[in-house]
């Protein structure tokens, strides 16, 4: 029976024959520098429904908020997802919905592009390695204006490396 489930539904697992809970999670993210490159900061959403927060013991929504040091958006968008994708596994998320509005890296996840610089390199693999320890993962560009939240977020944290 395939794991292909988005909503929380126990289903039986292939290889162990024992039922397994899934926890869905959306996740936003978003990379911001002042300058590119520049100071850089990480932001990111990571919404869990409420009764598997419960089940977990850990808060429904959680919020990342990061300076990373001096770095080009792209390395900084890539470093939002990764952040965001090791505090999912942390809080015990099986199934995630990534959003992100880098097109560049949503297409490169998405096997539509190549990744051609080597600096990018390194940070896709570590991005692949740790959604395939999900058991489902879905990544997609969303608008800027829909991921205003991660926005602000990744830009808050450039600022206060500022004070």
């Amino acid at each position: 029976m395939p794991l292909d489930n988005l909503n929380g539904h126990t289903q039986q697992s292939l290889f162990s024959g024992q039922s397994i809970k899934t926890v869905s999670a959306v996740m936003f993210s978003d990379g911001a520098c002042s300058g590119n490159p520049g100071p850089s900061g990480v932001g990111a959403v990571i919404r869990i429904n409420q009764k598997d927060a419960d089940m977990l013991g850990v808060n429904s929504e959680c919020t990342i908020s990061e300076y990373i040091g001096s770095a080009t958006n792209n390395i900084a968008e890539y470093t939002a997802v990764v952040r965001g994708l090791e505090k999912a596994l942390d809080l015990g998320v099986t199934d995630i919905s990534v959003s992100a509005d880098s097109e560049l890296l949503v297409r490169q996840v998405n096997g539509i592009y190549k990744v051609k610089n080597q600096k990018l390199l390194p940070l896709y693999k570590k991005v692949m390695d740790l959604l395939n320890r999900f058991q489902k993962y879905k990544v997609s560009h969303v608008r800027r204006e829909f991921n205003s939240e991660a926005d602000a977020l990744a830009r808050e944290a450039v600022e206060l490396s500022r004070s």
